[in-house]
């Protein structure tokens, strides 16, 4: 029988290299399986940025924050989950393992890449429309096209075989919250009852900024125009736009937040939540024994119950 869990803390997390990272509060543990089949972990403790100062903590401004901190903590620790692998790999070739940071110069092409992607190429089709002086026309244009290529990037990727791996992790990560938050014991046969998809999911937030950005890039090029006169070329709406990414990122935390609390509250809110949950069909898969134990040893560890 489930405990009361309404005091219970918040546990987020993201699959790795054929592991979990798990973060509640300060604790971050990270757990991976060798080649060997045994579990290594790493535990170490930040405090969030959103803790550390009153501002900080602001609504929307911690949103803004907790983005920086999320790709900062999720780009090491995929780095320590990248070095464990290739450790592996050259004990398998019988050579010596030198430690690299080389995953970082990946990130910044993958970053590169991304803003490329998904907000320049946007921008640049929805003005070959000539709709540059139609700011809510221009960007539904560019938010609907935004979301066609996340989808259709997810979808592709997902034929990978190392990637999907990697979502099946990400479904063990959801397994094992899910455990957690109802109060189950910590063990791969209450986790693997659950379901993949989570409503406080980092797929749900992307897709939910997605769409808030419609609205809110219509508001900010709508007031440009009136205010300036100037109707921007491309260039510089991407600038424009670019510049106001962290404001957008905080307003879309509150969002999900939000979301995420009235679900679990109100049935008829659940209808916000279902977007993200739907897109998680993609970005999740139903994961192994082995994989949702790795899942459970990051956990347990997070939360201090080993």
């Amino acid at each position: 029988m489930s405990k009361d869990c309404s005091n219970r803390p918040k546990v987020g997390g993201q699959a790795v290299i054929e592991g979990v990272m798990m973060r509640c509060g300060a604790n971050i543990a990270t757990a991976v399986r060798r080649k060997n089949g045994e579990i290594t972990t790493k535990v170490e403790s930040k405090t969030p940025w959103s803790k550390k100062n009153f501002l900080f903590g602001l609504p929307i401004i911690r949103g803004a924050l907790n983005l920086i901190e999320m790709l900062s903590v999720g780009v090491s620790t995929l780095n320590w989950s990248a070095d464990i692998a290739m450790q592996d790999e050259a004990e398998e070739r019988g050579e010596k393992h030198e430690k690299k940071s080389a995953t970082w110069p990946a990130m910044l092409l993958g970053l590169v890449l991304g803003v490329g992607l998904f907000v320049f190429l946007p921008l640049f089709v929805a003005n070959l429309f000539g709709l540059e002086r139609e700011a809510f026309l221009f960007n539904l244009a560019a938010g609907g096209l935004r979301i066609a290529i996340f989808i259709g990037y997810l979808i592709a990727i997902s034929f990978l075989p190392d990637v999907k791996r990697l979502f099946q992790y990400h479904g063990a990560e959801h397994k094992s919250i899910f455990a957690f938050e109802n109060g189950e014991e910590l063990s791969i046969e209450s986790a693997q009852k659950f379901r993949t998809f989570h409503p406080r999911c980092g797929t749900s937030f992307i897709l939910i900024v997605a769409v808030v950005a419609i609205l809110f890039f219509a508001v900010a090029d709508a007031l440009l125009t009136h205010l300036t006169g100037i109707v921007p070329n491309v260039l510089e709406r991407f600038l424009f736009h670019l510049a106001l990414w962290p404001l957008l990122a905080g307003l879309c935390y509150e969002v999900l937040k939000l979301s995420a609390a009235l679900s679990d509250r109100f049935r008829w809110a659940r209808f916000t939540v279902w977007p993200g949950l739907a897109l998680q069909r993609i970005s999740t898969s139903e994961p192994t024994d082995d994989m949702v134990e790795v899942a459970i040893e990051a956990l347990k560890k997070a939360v201090g119950e080993e």
